[in-house]
């Protein structure tokens, strides 16, 4: 028994093994980059477009693939793959193309999914009708970045869609059975403790997703984020007040949401703030260490 339900849980459930993601690169823009609606990005983005970790374009996906797995297999004996595609914006180019990536990416035997970062302004019906598919063959994830549900952060944020987009495109891919897993940010400036909350029991009880990815705030160089950051206009959340809010939002979800993120990871080369978070294993341990003595006081025991 788990204090809530793991992706890793999920996926032992559904493949009878650990699985492992092998993070791509499409070689895809998005339209917050490319003048459609802006040319900064989303206030947080990185240069990399979220996608840091993921394996440079070169040559075919296959090549991509191999050097993920060669990478992954260093450490461990890992049999099956998940194929991630997260920088930029994965549905941002002709169907055309997307169909000849994808199929490339889950005709490799041992990936078992297909799980591709977009934004919900990003998915005509031809996109939705490709992934639907695709979903016949192998399954595939959806994660979109919601972020926020309040209209001045995402504003702040330069989203660039309103809220009212996200859930239209949510209804449709569940109507052709293809899960979806949305992006929360906790620490957005302006934003309260009871607007994140807001933001959670929204996904929790009104729309909701398959998975939910619960990020902390990073405040990267080369950002607008990282001026505003220097300017003063607001201060990066402490370990403890993050853990605070992220086990009060754990709580407010139902217990059969998997939960595939709680901290994430911003690059230790171009991470500003907050700086506790480039030592990973001391956050994952305090975490427990936080969790153990919230449910000692709360009276729950686990098995």
């Amino acid at each position: 028994m788990e204090r809530y339900y793991t992706l890793n849980r999920y996926l032992k459930e559904q493949f009878g093994e650990k699985v492992y993601k092998l993070a791509l690169d499409g070689g895809m823009t998005c339209p917050n980059r490319d003048g459609t609606l802006g040319t900064r990005g989303c206030i947080f983005c990185s240069e990399g477009g979220s996608g840091d970790f993921a394996e440079r374009v070169c040559g075919n996906i296959h090549d991509q693939v191999a050097r993920a797995k060669a990478r992954i297999s260093q450490k461990t004996d890992a049999r099956k793959f998940i194929a991630y595609f997260q920088s930029y914006t994965n549905t941002y180019a002709p169907v055309s193309y997307l169909e000849d990536l994808f199929e490339d990416a889950i005709a490799e035997p041992d990936v078992v999914a297909l799980s591709i970062g977009t934004r919900p302004d990003c998915l005509s019906d031809d996109v939705i009708d490709l992934l639907s598919k695709l979903n016949r063959q192998k399954p595939v994830w959806v994660e979109l970045g919601l972020q926020t549900i309040h209209p001045k952060t995402s504003e702040y944020i330069r989203r660039g869609y309103d809220l009212s987009v996200f859930e239209g495109a949510l209804r449709r891919l569940h109507r052709e059975n293809i899960q979806v897993i949305v992006h929360v940010i906790l620490g957005l400036p302006g934003e309260t403790r009871e607007d994140m909350l807001e933001t959670v029991r929204y996904l929790a009880h009104d729309h909701r997703p398959d998975g939910i990815k619960l990020q902390l705030l990073h405040v990267l160089e080369g950002t607008d984020l990282a001026d505003d950051y220097a300017a003063g206009k607001f201060r990066a959340m402490d370990m403890d007040e993050y853990f605070q809010i992220l086990f009060e939002c754990i709580e407010a979800l139902p217990e059969d949401m998997v939960i595939h993120r709680l901290t994430g990871d911003g690059p230790k080369k171009i991470l500003i703030a907050p700086k506790w978070t480039g030592d990973k294993k001391r956050v994952l341990n305090e975490m427990r260490r936080q969790m153990d003595e919230l449910d000692i006081r709360q009276g729950r025991k686990w098995k």
